[in-house]
């Protein structure tokens, strides 16, 4: 986010803009400058594959919400855009909050087809027929792109939400970043043959977003041993949270084990209105963790004194 500016605000989700945008548009206006009569109409593609990015992303954020989780942000920048996205932690909503943004440019491709058409039909000027055919390339080539296969890019991500079904999702993690280091090795190939700044620009973020995504597979394979608490699921993603002293008090920064303690401090008896979940980060009370247990065995019955209340800890 450094370099990026607020632009406006829509359905709770704040778009961003970094400030590479305006070079990237410099750049643009020197090699298509023949393309059109006016640079009025170069601005006007500029726009349009601004909107196209952001329709994008919007698919993102939009289905990551349909399925209960969260997505405020939105960042524009040279290589695309980004939706900062954090849906449950099951494989079906990764997959739908993924699988949308492309899906938006696929809905697009019978659009701008139909629109050419009918332009076409009625004879308008080449300016326009032109800003059509080109914005329904870019539309393809955006489409294409984002579904390879190569971790962090959209393909990618559904490739690791479909291993997420079979292997989890910590295995699908660790060969989805595999995978992107191959891809990396094909796009700095690519780079050099074409002499392009922008592959290697491109093959750094993918290299170092397949550093952190094997970093963090491997720390999901140490979280999925840690034992989870039975009785309990997060209301948001439906995760059973760990047995531990896993969770912080804000006051006096001792860590405890919410759960045991009925969200108590047991230090400074600090009592919190709502515990966070480790996995996806939303926090609720802790009335809405509880999850019934499953019923008892029936057991014969048998004939016992009455005993004691139990004593209160």
């Amino acid at each position: 986010m450094q370099g990026a500016f607020r632009l406006f605000r829509v359905a709770g989700i704040t778009v961003f803009l970094h400030w590479s945008w305006f070079v990237v548009a410099i750049i643009e206006f020197q090699q298509r400058a023949q393309r059109y009569t006016s640079p009025l109409w170069n601005a006007l593609e500029y726009l349009a594959l601004f909107g196209l990015v952001l329709l994008h992303e919007f698919g993102h954020a939009l289905a990551c919400r349909q399925v209960g989780g969260q997505a405020e942000r939105i960042l524009l920048w040279p290589l695309g855009g980004v939706a900062f996205v954090s849906p449950p932690q099951r494989p079906g909503a990764m997959l739908w909050s993924i699988a949308a943004g492309p899906l938006v440019n696929v809905i697009l491709v019978p659009v701008f087809l139909a629109l050419g058409l009918a332009l076409h039909t009625v004879g308008a000027g080449t300016n326009v027929l032109r800003l059509i055919h080109d914005l329904a390339i870019i539309n393809i080539v955006l489409l294409v792109f984002n579904l390879l296969p190569i971790y962090p890019l959209d393909g990618g991500q559904i490739v690791r939400s479909l291993l997420w079904f079979v292997f989890g999702r910590a295995t699908s993690l660790l060969v989805a970043s595999i995978i992107g280091f191959v891809g990396v090795g094909a796009i700095v190939l690519l780079a050099v043959l074409a002499h392009s700044i922008w592959f290697g620009v491109l093959a750094v973020f993918i290299l170092l977003s397949c550093w952190r995504g094997l970093r963090q597979a491997l720390a999901l394979a140490r979280l999925d041993k840690i034992p989870r608490r039975p009785g309990f699921t997060c209301a948001n993603c439906g995760a059973a949270p760990f047995i531990g002293n896993y969770w912080l008090c804000n006051h006096c920064q001792t860590p405890f084990d919410t759960f045991a303690t009925q969200a108590v401090c047991p230090k400074c008896q600090a009592a919190f209105d709502t515990t966070r979940c480790p996995e996806c980060g939303v926090a609720h009370p802790l009335s809405d963790w509880f999850r019934a247990p499953p019923p008892l065995p029936t057991m014969p019955p048998v004939h016992t004194a009455p005993s004691a209340a139990p004593k209160e800890s």
